[in-house]
């Protein structure tokens, strides 16, 4: 695989398989240098191809809800332990305190809903559980909300990348538009969060 398919969701699943993009959903979920995955459209993109046989609809589902689900709790023992020391790291190929400030206000925002709701925010969804476990968030709500957002991520993006694939004709000539407009939307809300930051500092 050469570094350009790194972020390209089809050469991705081509390459691991369903057992890798398990391992990239959690990874994703669970890893603070797993940020620069491609989460949605990857789960839309092998959504679309278990459609087509390519991968096995149960296992990917299943495997994918699990792996995100714990990731998040990776990510919270992780920062429970870590604690405010893990703002004195300094900034790194793989790491930026910038991003961690991102989710934090994205997190100071819309409190404990952030677990949900920064499943479909790419960096965020990364940085989100570390810093419930960083706040110290009881450990029962935020599995609470951690299984509901991993559910709702998990089958909502990979069914709707399942059924667009069986119900569209050629759905395969849109592909890629389709994979472009998820990653586009997905980017939109921290690009929004910035440009209000940066007026409010103003």
């Amino acid at each position: 695989m050469h570094i350009s398919d790194l972020l390209n969701p089809q050469a991705i699943i081509s390459t691991v398989g369903v057992i890798g993009v398990i391992c990239i959903v959690f990874a994703e979920s669970g890893l603070f240098f797993g940020f620069f995955f491609p989460g949605d459209s990857l789960l839309f993109t092998a959504g679309f191809l278990a459609s087509r046989g390519y991968l096995n609809l149960g296992v990917l589902l299943f495997g994918a809800f699990l792996a995100a689900a714990i990731g998040d709790s990776v990510g919270y023992s992780f920062g429970k332990k870590i604690g405010p020391t893990i703002f004195k790291k300094e900034d790194s190929f793989i790491w930026s305190k910038k991003r961690v400030e991102q989710a934090g206000a994205f997190y100071e925002k819309y409190g404990k809903k952030t677990i949900i709701l920064a499943r479909f925010v790419p960096i965020v969804r990364t940085f989100a559980p570390i810093l419930a476990g960083v706040g110290k968030m009881d450990y029962k709500t935020f599995v609470k909300y951690n299984i509901t957002g991993a559910f709702l991520w998990v089958f909502g993006i990979t069914l709707l990348g399942y059924f667009l694939g069986n119900i569209i004709p050629n759905v395969d000539k849109y592909l890629l538009p389709i994979i472009a407009l998820i990653i586009l939307l997905s980017i939109l809300p921290p690009i929004f969060h910035i440009i209000k930051a940066r007026r409010e500092k103003k």
